[in-house]
């Protein structure tokens, strides 16, 4: 028989209780009245509790948890985005700190050149013309970077720090490719620059431009970056321009362009103005800065090597035009070579030939492919496809180091 009995609802909850009810007799309902009685007490208790805190003390203790945790969460933040409090005190105190920490490493540059000897009582007199630019320091050795043409023909060079001292340069070597110098001095305890990056440069950056403008030393014009990878401009052979309207003057040539930190982000080179009768350009607010990425490089060679190293292939090319590329079958990319020599001989190219491709890399123009070729290793092979009387081609040549003489040309 089923302890639960075979009914349903009340009939055998009955059944079950009622021997139980037999069993414990009285003493079990004393009981249960007793804890009836015990959680009704505590009922009560609890609904007759009150809060012994007033209520000012509230807002108190909820302004302090506000403040808590919002002092939390600036921590966070600047902890995850410290260039924050670096924008914020750009905003009150200008750009007076990134000067600051720039400028001391600025020089000028004073060029002295016998241009001429002219005959005199007391014999024979040199006539000596003279320039004026720009440097930086960038390393406790003494190596200062300014432009080429600034000591370009130079018989001599003098330096001055910001801090009043002169001290004769030697030119430890220059690269007229990409319009860098290298100048050194034997000075101690001198004020070096902090280098930056220019590929994170954005459009509308705010930059300084530091140099000896107009024989001016320390003068300091701030603009924006306009543009970046600025090319085809005739100043050098690999051009890679930043593009600002900070005033570049005579005398800025080889001065720092550098970021609101105070980091050198660019050499300061040329700028597009118009030419006075007493041949002074007119800077027209658009001014160009060589990226401090491919200063590195350049100066690192110059250093090591005292030169600096590039890959030669040995052709003269220059950019297919739309419709004979289209002759051709191709989608408006390639180069046609006018002539060839050195390795591009030995490869088996001609005159005519059409390249598509450079080691997979699909070529576009002349100055890709120089820049492409000028970054790989002499020593190193290339895989070239192209076109050659209709039909595809592909040879590999093996690199040479490209030739100081070609240093005003454009072959690759």
């Amino acid at each position: 028989m089923s302890l639960l009995g075979s009914g349903d609802g009340d009939g055998s909850l009955s059944r079950v209780t009622a021997p139980l009810q037999a069993v414990d007799g009285g003493q079990n309902r004393r009981n249960y009245t007793h804890r009836a009685e015990a959680l009704t007490t505590g009922a009560n208790r609890y609904a007759c509790y009150t809060d012994p805190m007033p209520l000012p003390w509230k807002v108190l203790v909820f302004l302090g948890q506000s403040v808590i945790i919002g002092l939390a969460a600036a921590f966070v933040v600047v902890f995850l985005r410290p260039e924050i409090i670096g924008s914020r005190q750009g905003q009150t105190s200008g750009y007076a700190e990134a000067v600051a920490a720039s400028a001391p490493a600025v020089v000028n540059i004073y060029t002295a050149q016998i241009v001429d000897n002219q005959r005199s009582r007391r014999g024979v007199v040199p006539v000596v013309g003279r320039g004026l630019g720009s440097g930086v320091v960038f390393s406790p050795d003494g190596y200062i970077v300014t432009n080429w043409h600034v000591i370009k023909d130079a018989d001599a060079v003098r330096v001055q720090l910001a801090d009043g001292r002169v001290a004769p340069a030697a030119i430890v070597g220059a690269d007229p490719e990409t319009e860098l110098a290298l100048l050194r001095i034997a000075l101690e305890e001198l004020p070096i620059i902090r280098l930056g990056r220019s590929d994170t440069l954005r459009i509308g950056e705010v930059v300084l431009a530091i140099g000896n403008s107009f024989g001016l030393s320390q003068t300091v014009t701030q603009g924006i970056v306009s543009a970046t990878g600025r090319g085809e401009l005739g100043v050098a052979l690999f051009e890679n321009f930043i593009q600002t309207d900070a005033a570049i003057n005579i005398g800025n040539s080889g001065g720092a362009l550098v970021n609101s930190r105070g980091e050198l982000v660019g050499i300061n080179t040329a700028v597009i103005g118009t030419v006075a009768r007493d041949q002074a350009v007119i800077p027209d607010g658009i001014g160009f800065a060589i990226p401090i990425n491919l200063v590195r490089g350049v100066l690192d060679d110059l250093i090591t090597h005292g030169r600096v190293i590039r890959g030669w292939l040995g052709v003269d090319p220059r950019d297919l035009a739309p419709a004979r590329a289209r002759q051709m079958g191709l989608a408006g990319s390639g180069i046609e070579l006018i002539s060839v020599s050195g390795p591009a001989a030995a490869a088996g190219l001609l005159p005519g030939d059409v390249i598509t491709h450079i080691n997979e890399a699909t070529i576009f123009s002349s100055r890709q492919a120089l820049n492409l070729v000028a970054g790989t290793k002499p020593g190193e092979r290339v895989n070239i496809r192209g076109m050659r009387g209709g039909r595809s081609f592909q040879v590999q040549a093996v690199l040479d180091e490209r030739p100081p003489s070609l240093a005003r040309r454009r072959p690759s």
